[in-house]
């Protein structure tokens, strides 16, 4: 049984940390007055290099009651405000499938909204995806190029495959079925911030009219990577702009040192995350 351990939190967000039946402390984190971002397994296999989810390796799924738990525990302690859950917390959804659909379809029963980001891993699971009640669907570009996503994500479909699979099941949809779903684009100094990188995306996401969030580097302790500059991020927002693109920005939750984008991790206690 999933058990709250402690609540970390400053003026913008609060940090749930739980711990597994069988020792594990998982993270999640409330932020924007009513979402709770949950995980969905303990660690994470992906490796993405910026990111400190996947730092320790990767242990095993989350059940569905340890999806369900997160919520449940937190819910109690604020009283009835989580109205919208987030599956982009600890770990790659897809790689949980089952457990994550069928913690979907209760939370749904319970009238939340749910949205779920994923890297596309694996492609069988994420052809699926687009069966789900959900409410939305990030999808983690993070380049334009194969060659630099691979680097920014070691354990990586194909873009190639995975634009296929996003032309196939979203062309035959209307512009407001298409709303549904955006591309991520987390912006890496001197990694992917490039204009071969950037062009390339901007071309695929305006061929399918797909809306764009481009978010700012959290820095992670023991990571190398570094985010752009102001400068250079409202320089690449206005570029993505100019293709007619709808680009959001990252919001003051996402880049809050406290449960921020990519800052998730296994095992932390209250005096690491001070």
């Amino acid at each position: 049984m999933l058990k709250l351990v402690d609540i970390i939190e400053d003026d913008l967000n609060k940090l749930f940390l739980y711990e597994t039946e069988d020792g594990y402390t998982i993270e999640g984190v409330f932020y924007r007055g009513n979402t709770l971002c949950i995980s969905s397994q303990v660690g994470c296999p992906i490796g993405c290099v910026f990111c400190a989810s996947g730092s320790k390796g990767f242990f095993r799924n989350l059940n569905t009651n340890e999806l369900l738990m997160q919520y449940k525990l937190a819910q109690k302690i604020l009283r009835g405000k989580i109205t919208n859950i987030a599956i982009a917390g600890i770990g790659e959804p897809l790689l949980n499938f089952e457990n994550v659909k069928n913690a979907l379809t209760i939370f749904k029963n319970d009238n939340l909204k749910v949205t779920i980001s994923t890297t596309a891993y694996p492609l069988k699971n994420f052809e699926k995806l687009f069966e789900l009640n959900h409410n939305g669907v990030t999808i983690s570009f993070h380049a334009g190029l194969q060659k630099t996503r691979k680097k920014i994500i070691p354990i990586s479909e194909d873009l190639e495959k995975i634009k296929s699979i996003l032309i196939k099941k979203l062309l035959p949809l209307s512009s407001r079925q298409r709303k549904k779903y955006q591309l991520g684009y987390l912006l890496i100094d001197s990694l992917n911030d490039d204009k071969e990188n950037l062009k390339a995306f901007a071309e695929f996401a305006s061929s399918l009219k797909l809306q764009v969030q481009l978010m700012m580097l959290n820095k992670v302790e023991g990571k190398p990577y570094k985010p752009v500059s102001e400068e250079k991020y409202i320089e690449i927002f206005k570029f993505l702009k100019s293709y007619g693109l709808i680009v959001t920005l990252s919001n003051r939750y996402r880049i809050n040192k406290l449960g921020g984008c990519g800052t998730l991790c296994v095992n932390r206690w209250k005096n690491q995350v001070q």
